[in-house]
């Protein structure tokens, strides 16, 4: 298709397009088909250095650049990725599998990350005072942080690589981005819009690879990136704090979830089950903040089982770019497997199928909608972040049942509630360990909001007012009075 032939499949360092050193490629592949998309550049440990090196010698110069300046090469950006909003959609669906409607929410979701810290840029402060003792003045500055590390995952090609360029840009940081090697074009893509938008040559550079240890760890242990942020499972993201401790990397973490969703015997029903399925069904339930367990009042269990069957069940699944489609592709047949292996664990453990559960016949990585109810205490879904359209039910008695089920888990991304009781919901909403709490909805993702987790969901925040702080650090400057 056009919108493929048209991106570019080489490495982007220091504002040109280059071979991988050993010229080898890496496929991507359509999950809705299993074809092959194109090829790209697939690059090794010692592309990864020549890509930081890039990014450190433009470091000083883009520090020193205007806050204005960096401020209108993200607006520009945003503007031109509004503009091809139809293009990058396909692109994303193409390579994803996500519906086109999904795809195209994700442009504007993505595209208001560049909007925000465009605006997040003129706002770096400091700060004067003077020292309890009156001796000194106590001058405060914020410098950008220096070149940095952003690893994205491939569930949102464009909104993950938004959210992290978007304030190391504002800030004045230089990136190496490594996306994800079953989404890479969207990225590069990207790449080809801020150069469009004015971004200086070194200040972006993206490297595409299957070897992401062999790329990654060097580049850690180096001692020339300042800060990474990574994006990924909690597995991958411990490895990578490892590596950051030899030189002291600045580290955000945005890792697993397992997020609960509980619907309290005096809920909206019809407010709840419209929020499961955005909280469940978003991105085909491949989202680290999608519901994992459900727990439902045992009072309105069976009401709402029924309901949200019928929602699931009348979803139409299908490759992302055909009219009318409402679940696409998971990403691979890993993805797949994954899921139904959990649907299988948990019926052989006497759970029941209310409506999904079977593999579909047929090319691509598709998975039916499914809802299972009498989920086992010792089923895997239970403790195992589904990353598909499953939406596994438990009964609760009382609030504080519900609450200890909730939290019993390493993870604390997200969590979900719908109640009509204003007491509970700010009782239940503060008692849950969670870093982001949707209150009668399904959605808190929002580019004007702090995104991230607790306990082993990662570290620090991505959006909102403090997600630029992430890339910069205070410089205290002691000034004594009279000088």
């Amino acid at each position: 298709m056009t919108v493929v032939r048209d991106v570019p499949k080489q490495l982007f360092i220091g504002g040109g397009w280059q071979d991988a050193e050993s010229g080898r490629t890496l496929a991507v592949d359509n999950p809705a088909t299993g074809e092959e998309l194109c090829q790209v550049a697939d690059a090794s440990p010692a592309d990864g250095r020549r890509a930081v090196e890039a990014a450190v010698a433009a470091q000083a110069a883009w520090a020193a650049t205007p806050p204005r300046v960096r401020s209108e090469i993200l607006r520009r950006a945003y503007d031109i990725i509004i503009a091809r909003t139809e293009d990058l959609a396909l692109l994303m669906t193409l390579e994803m599998g996500k519906p086109l409607a999904e795809a195209r929410a994700e442009v504007a979701y993505g595209a208001e990350f560049f909007r925000w810290f465009s605006e997040e840029a003129v706002r770096i402060d400091g700060g004067l005072t003077t020292a309890p003792d009156g001796r000194n003045r106590l001058l405060v500055t914020r410098q950008p942080v220096g070149p940095c590390l952003l690893i994205t995952p491939w569930n949102f090609p464009l909104a993950m690589g938004t959210r992290k360029i978007g304030p190391a840009i504002a800030a004045g940081c230089t990136i190496v981005l490594k996306p994800a090697p079953q989404t890479p074009l969207t990225s590069l893509a990207l790449a080809e819009i801020l150069t469009e938008a004015g971004l200086p040559a070194g200040v972006l550079n993206i490297v595409t690879t299957t070897d992401a240890a062999g790329v990654v760890e060097p580049l850690l242990r180096g001692g020339k990136i300042r800060k990474l942020s990574f994006t990924g499972s909690t597995q991958v993201g411990r490895i990578l704090l490892a590596q950051c401790a030899d030189t002291v990397i600045r580290t955000s973490m945005e890792l697993g979830g397992n997020a609960p969703l509980i619907v309290f015997d005096d809920a909206d029903l019809d407010v709840a089950v419209e929020g499961t399925m955005v909280a469940k069904m978003r991105n085909m339930g491949e989202s680290c903040c999608a519901a994992n367990r459900i727990y439902v009042h045992t009072s309105v269990a069976d009401e709402f089982a029924q309901r949200l069957t019928a929602r699931m069940a009348a979803l139409k699944v299908g490759p992302g770019t055909e009219p009318g489609t409402d679940v696409g592709p998971l990403i691979d047949n890993a993805g797949r497997s994954k899921a139904h292996d959990l649907v299988r664990d948990a019926v052989k453990r006497g759970a029941k199928v209310l409506t999904g559960g079977e593999l579909p016949e047929g090319p691509g990585c598709f998975y039916p909608p499914t809802v299972l109810t009498g989920i086992a205490p010792d089923s895997a879904i239970i403790d195992t972040e589904i990353f598909g359209p499953v939406a596994a039910i438990r009964t609760f008695a009382t609030e504080d049942e519900a609450v200890t089920a909730a939290n019993d888990t390493e993870f604390g991304l997200a969590a979900y509630l719908f109640t009509q009781n204003l007491d509970r919901a700010l009782r239940v909403a503060e008692r849950l360990e969670s870093g982001m709490i949707g209150l009668n909805t399904g959605l808190v993702s929002n580019p004007a909001a702090p995104f991230g987790g607790v306990k082993q969901s990662g570290l620090g925040r991505e959006g909102g007012r403090v997600g630029i702080d992430e890339f910069l650090e205070y410089k205290y400057i002691a000034v004594p009075v009279g000088a």
